[in-house]
C-alpha cells in the first residue's frame, strides 16, 4: 500500500501540481485536497503549497487560515500528523499558529526570484531526515513577503530547541530575521519554509534535486513508523 501524501488546493495556489509531482517523483501516492473539504480522508500528511491564497488579501495566508479544511489539518497536526508548508503555506501555517512567527514584507520591498543556497540545521524532523546536519543545499525562492520576523524570546526559544531548520546563507534574500529560511514545532512533524522544494526535484527543470530530499524524508519517516 502507497503512502498518501495530501495536497491542498486554495484560491490562489499556484503550486500544488509542482507539489503533487514531486511527491510521485519521491515514490508517494499524492492526494488532491481541496481547501473547501472539512476531511482530509485517509492521507497520511499533507502538503500546503505556495502560491497567493485567496489573492493575499488582507494578508498573506490570513485568509486560508480559516479554510475548512484547516480545521482538520490543524487537529491532525496536533496529533503528529506530518505537514509542510511551502511559501504561501509556511505563512499559513505561522496564521494558524502550528508554527511561531510571522511572514512579513521582504526588507528591501522587492519581489526575490533564484536559486538560493542554504544549510540544514535541522535533521530530526520529519521531512528531513535524509539529510546530514549542516549540510548545504540549493533550493529557488521566490517571494515578496518572505521575512521571517519574531521577537528576540521567542527566536532565542528557536534557537536553543532546534526549532531552525534552514538557514540562508550568503546572501540573506529577504532580510529574515537570524537568517531563518525555514521552522518547525516543537514535535518536529509541523515543517514551514520559504524556498520551494517541489521546483528543485529534477535536473532538467531545478538549480539543484536538492529538495526531493524532503518528500523523501516523510516518506521514509512514515513507512518506519
Amino acid at each position: 500500500m502507497s503512502t498518501r501524501i495530501g495536497v491542498v488546493t486554495f484560491p490562489g495556489s499556484l503550486d500544488d501540481r509542482d507539489a503533487a509531482r514531486a511527491v510521485r517523483l519521491a515514490g508517494g501516492e499524492p492526494v488532491s485536497l481541496w481547501h473547501a473539504d472539512t476531511s482530509l480522508g485517509d492521507v497520511d500528511a499533507v502538503v500546503l503549497p505556495g502560491g497567493f491564497s485567496y489573492g493575499d488579501y488582507l494578508r498573506a495566508g490570513a485568509i486560508a487560515r480559516f479554510a475548512p479544511i484547516m480545521e482538520s489539518i490543524i487537529a491532525g497536526a496536533r496529533d503528529g500528523l506530518p505537514v509542510m508548508g511551502i511559501c504561501n503555506g509556511f505563512q499559513v501555517l505561522c496564521e494558524s499558529h502550528l508554527l511561531p512567527g510571522a511572514l512579513t514584507r521582504n526588507a528591501h520591498l522587492h519581489f526575490r526570484n533564484r536559486a538560493q543556497p542554504m544549510t540544514v540545521e535541522n535533521t530530526e524532523t520529519a521531512w528531513t531526515g535524509d539529510f546530514q546536519p549542516g549540510q548545504r543545499v540549493v533550493i529557488p525562492i521566490k517571494n515578496i513577503d518572505g521575512r521571517f520576523v519574531a521577537d528576540e524570546r521567542t527566536l532565542d526559544e528557536l534557537e536553543a530547541r532546534g526549532q531552525v531548520v534552514f538557514r540562508y546563507t550568503g546572501e540573506n534574500p529577504n532580510g529574515s530575521m537570524r537568517d531563518i529560511a525555514g521552522v518547525c514545532n516543537a514535535a518536529g512533524n509541523v515543517v514551514g519554509m520559504m524556498p520551494h522544494p517541489e521546483h528543485a526535484v529534477e535536473e532538467l527543470t531545478g538549480a539543484s534535486v536538492d529538495g526531493l530530499g524532503l518528500f523523501t524524508s516523510v516518506l521514509r519517516k512514515l513507512v518506519a513508523a
